[in-house]
């Protein structure tokens, strides 16, 4: 009688580890490895990382330093879209972060902030996978901003439900009207709209409607108040919104030499 052959049990993939155990790359030499990350599931739903998106709502999660990092490792893997060699010290001190590589060393916990969030994660002590396109903020983390980003932030979820072409043209309005408060008239307006990449026709029509709007708002408060201010009086100051999440996506430094070497 035969001895039935038994399968050897497959081999454990290598571990990611965790938040908790893992605070940067610790490298055997001056530099790491630096290689994209690639998500099949979130990259379709990401956000460039020089995107308004990441400066309005990431930033005042994960700080200033990581943020920019994030970019300028990002800003590498435009160049090498395979992966290159990060120079630890020299990239510290490009980024006002000063050259400790200590473990409490601000850039050490840059670094150590990438992989907290979930922006980065380690394959090895000398190679780190970087996000390419940064998913969107995390509702746990999206509690902690200040509650006009946060309303700006649903007012984004519900226009990612909107046709692109909606999508341009109530940005392109939210623009001029922000634009039409602070002063501007309407061919001023419209050239700026032009200047962001909107369509001639979207930027016409947007600048417009913010003019008509904000005279009609102005003249309705006049009204409401009695004869507008004398000549030679001070002006009242009207309070205008933050224009926020509109801007094109720019790249993080299309007009700069490599400076990854």
């Amino acid at each position: 009688m035969s001895t039935p052959t038994v399968d050897p049990p497959p081999r454990p993939l290598r571990p990611i580890a965790s938040r908790s155990e893992w605070t940067g790359p610790a490298p055997t030499g001056p530099s790491v490895r630096i290689v994209p990350w690639v998500d099949p599931v979130a990259d379709p739903h990401g956000m460039h990382p020089c995107s308004r998106y990441v400066e309005l709502y990431w930033l005042g999660i994960i700080g200033p330093s990581t943020t920019w990092l994030l970019r300028r490792l990002h800003y590498g893997l435009e160049l090498h879209g395979n992966g290159y060699d990060l120079h630890l010290p020299e990239t510290a001190r490009s980024l006002g972060l000063g050259d400790k590589l200590g473990k409490n060393s601000p850039f050490r916990r840059a670094l150590a902030r990438l992989v907290t969030f979930e922006l980065a994660r380690p394959q090895g002590p000398d190679e780190l996978a970087v996000r390419t396109r940064i998913p969107p903020l995390p509702l746990r983390h999206l509690t902690r901003l200040p509650e006009s980003l946060q309303r700006s932030h649903r007012r984004w979820l519900a226009e990612q439900q909107l046709p692109e072409v909606e999508q341009m043209r109530r940005r392109a309005l939210r623009l001029a009207t922000g634009l039409a408060e602070a002063g501007h008239d309407r061919t001023t307006i419209e050239r700026r709209l032009a200047d962001w990449q909107f369509h001639p026709a979207v930027a016409f029509h947007a600048a417009g409607a913010a003019a008509d709007g904000v005279a009609r708002a102005r003249d309705g408060d006049h009204s409401g108040r009695g004869a507008p201010p004398a000549a030679g009086s001070a002006p009242q100051l009207r309070p205008v919104r933050p224009v926020l999440l509109d801007r094109p996506v720019q790249a993080c430094a299309p007009d700069l030499p490599d400076a990854t070497g």
